[in-house]
């Protein structure tokens, strides 16, 4: 069953996941960042339809866990366009949104791939099993993304604060659900697992909604030039 602290972690994540469209729409920043805020828009949207199936079939029901899992799934994959809209971003000085569009197509195909693969020998539960493994191994696979994203900002030595700031928002929230879904695959049985997820999901709304709230687009980070010191005899 849900308790109060449940339903507090899920109104607060929801609230902030409908702020952070309508800052969005409000300050004319929806387009430039689209693929973030399409993101937010369905979440918000998979809440609603996830408290629904909740009171309606129950906790341990089979069509709130199918609800569940694949709405896990499919936002898993819209937050991972959301990564290579970040991507675009850092790089569109270079002219090379084609080849990033892709390449985040075909990463997508193969991690498919390699998920299903890997519950091929379940046939019984294949439905189920595959959206788990997918929505895990793009967990895995945004750490990556974002942590070679963050590379190529220090690089490029990006200065956009705004964009920095979503990136690094990205980065947390990614090794946090990585790390949950590698502690349950090591401590299966470990229950307090079943509270982290919830809070780290509030974690990614409420970085973004002070981003597009405090954070201008024409922010800039302060650079120092190091001149070196003339040597006087």
């Amino acid at each position: 069953m849900r308790g109060p602290f449940d339903y507090f972690i899920w109104l607060t994540g929801f609230f902030l996941e409908v702020y952070v469209v309508v800052c969005a729409l409000t300050r004319k920043d929806f387009l430039p960042y689209a693929s973030l805020n399409i993101y937010m828009g369905c979440a918000a949207f998979v809440t609603v339809g996830e408290f629904w199936k909740l009171h309606k079939y129950g906790f341990y029901s089979l069509e709130y866990r199918f609800y569940y899992y694949y709405t896990d799934c499919l936002l898993t994959v819209l937050l991972y366009f959301a990564v290579m809209g970040l991507y675009k971003h850092v790089f569109r000085e270079m002219g090379v949104s084609r080849y990033i569009r892709w390449a985040a197509v075909l990463l997508l195909l193969a991690t498919a791939g390699f998920s299903y693969l890997v519950v091929a020998h379940n046939k019984q539960n294949l439905g189920g099993r595959f959206v788990v493994e997918v929505a895990q191994n793009l967990y895995f696979v945004g750490v990556l993304l974002t942590y070679l994203l963050w590379a190529a900002v220090l690089k490029m030595r990006e200065t956009r604060v705004r964009l920095i700031q979503l990136i690094l928002a990205l980065g947390v929230y990614f090794s946090a659900f990585a790390a949950v879904y590698a502690m349950r695959n090591l401590f299966p049985g470990l229950g307090l697992l079943r509270f982290v997820p919830p809070v780290v999901g509030t974690w990614l709304p409420l970085a973004w909604a002070y981003t597009f709230t405090k954070v201008p687009e024409e922010a800039r980070l302060a650079t120092a030039r190091l001149v070196p010191a003339r040597s006087t005899r």
